[in-house]
């Protein structure tokens, strides 16, 4: 599908989005191996959450929807039922990861598969799996399909990651949950910390602390100035997160916040187009998760955080934009984990802005539903955009006019929605080829998109 995406005036508005899709991911899966009922508020909408609610009940895993309300009848631990076939993670990295991370525990084989794409993008719950004793297979022992058989209990294992990923971590964890004894997972940096929220209150024993400094009840008050200060500093802050197993993990209530991923688009569109006034409520503001704001406001965007509160353990608030006089910056080092998923639509915030932008220790982007490197690069060159590709990141010279053009999603809902924000400041038609992928974490994103703007 093409969508045809024209410059605006201004954009004004109160909106809202979609549910977190990365909690809503871990709300269906900790609730399907929950003790009882689980319920959850606000669940995303998007194909990858609907995908993994399909996951589950291939499973065996009962699951309701009343309204706005998602019921998951929990089946305990070991309760789940081995499938009738292969299970289709679309194009989901995060439900085929986190699951793998789950069937380790079952004494029964799966086969988990995707789409094309997902299937050329490496799986590195591989190696940390068999490691805890779980039978796991892969295509070139990297891509899927993955063959899992699953032992019962795992043995624990102190795993340190290569590169910082919240989804191989998040894996190792929740296989950690079928382990006789304490799971530990090193990271060079700290990534998305979801998972760890959710176990703990689902009521799983969860630990995280600074390796080789500070208590583990210290973390989540040093979080966020630490990772402040290793962005300024270049200093890596590697981190250990341990879980105890044999767990049993309790019902709860979750109401998922809006997604920040999906928040961003707005808050770079709102910065971009001049006069703009956006209101946005109700966004997640995980500490790993809203570098796209810190980053946003040392370009020089207009960002105002409102309202803040706690929902279920992860801080919320409505983010406030105003058009900007947006400046280059360099985005690198610790911070990269922490705003992964946000890098297209900053490239697009730096195209826009004064001076020379850097994006450098980004080559997970390689790795996601496309090589979001060479589509970013490839997208802002046919709109008249100077900019230079680097094997992990890229460099952008902003100030010179964006001009509309053909562009192409190439399959990534991410591509197709930042490119739909850099039409908005171009000049002429821009048209997105493969838009329709923008479902996959954001329907409705082009008609809200529509509703905000007055040209």
């Amino acid at each position: 599908m093409q969508v045809r995406v024209f410059p605006v005036r201004v954009l004004r508005g109160t909106i809202s989005v979609p549910g977190d899709k990365s909690i809503s991911h871990r709300a269906a899966l900790l609730g399907a191996i929950a003790e009882g009922a689980t319920e959850v508020k606000g669940f995303a909408l998007g194909k990858d959450p609907r995908t993994t609610l399909e996951v589950l009940r291939r499973l065996g895993v009962r699951i309701e929807r009343k309204g706005d309300i998602l019921r998951i009848h929990g089946v305990g631990l070991r309760g789940l039922k081995p499938p009738d076939g292969p299970l289709y993670a679309g194009n989901s990295g995060t439900l085929i990861k986190l699951i793998s991370g789950i069937l380790a525990g079952q004494e029964f084989h799966s086969v988990l598969t995707g789409d094309d794409s997902l299937k050329m993008r490496p799986m590195r719950v591989v190696e940390p799996l068999r490691l805890m004793g779980a039978e796991v297979s892969a295509r070139d022992d990297l891509y899927p399909p993955l063959a899992i058989r699953g032992r019962f209990p795992l043995k624990p294992v102190h795993y340190a990651l290569p590169v910082a990923s919240a989804t191989v971590k998040s894996a190792v964890l929740l296989a950690g949950l079928c382990a006789e004894g304490r799971t530990t997972v090193e990271e060079p940096a700290p990534s998305r910390d979801h998972t760890e929220r959710m176990l703990g209150a689902f009521g799983a024993r969860i630990e995280r602390r600074w390796l080789r400094e500070g208590r583990a009840e210290d973390f989540e008050r040093e979080l966020e100035r630490r990772l402040r200060r290793a962005e300024g500093e270049g200093r890596p802050l590697r981190v250990q997160v341990s879980v105890e197993g044999v767990a049993r993990l309790e019902k709860q209530r979750v109401a998922v916040p809006g997604d920040i991923s999906s928040a961003a688009f707005f808050l770079v569109a709102g910065a971009i187009v001049p006069k703009s006034h956006l209101r946005i409520r109700g966004v997640g503001l995980n500490p790993t998760r809203k570098a796209v704001v810190d980053v946003l406001r040392r370009m020089g965007a207009d960002i105002r955080v409102e309202e803040e509160r706690l929902v279920c353990g992860e801080p919320v608030g409505d983010l406030v934009v105003r058009g900007s006089e947006l400046k280059g910056t360099r985005i690198a080092g610790a911070l990269i984990p922490n705003l992964i998923d946000e890098l297209p639509v900053l490239a697009v915030a730096a195209a826009c802005a004064r001076g020379e932008t850097v994006i450098r220790d980004a080559s997970e982007l390689r790795t996601k539903e496309t090589d979001r490197i060479r589509a970013v690069v490839e997208n802002l060159r046919r709109m008249g955009a100077k900019v230079g590709e680097l094997p992990d990141g890229m460099v952008i010279g902003g100030r010179r006019p964006l001009r509309g053009a053909l562009v192409d999603s190439f399959g990534d809902h991410r591509i197709a929605m930042a490119f739909a924000v850099a039409g908005l400041a171009a000049e002429g038609e821009t048209a997105i080829e493969g838009a329709e992928w923008a479902d996959i974490s954001f329907p409705g994103f082009f008609e809200l998109l529509e509703r905000i703007s007055r040209r």
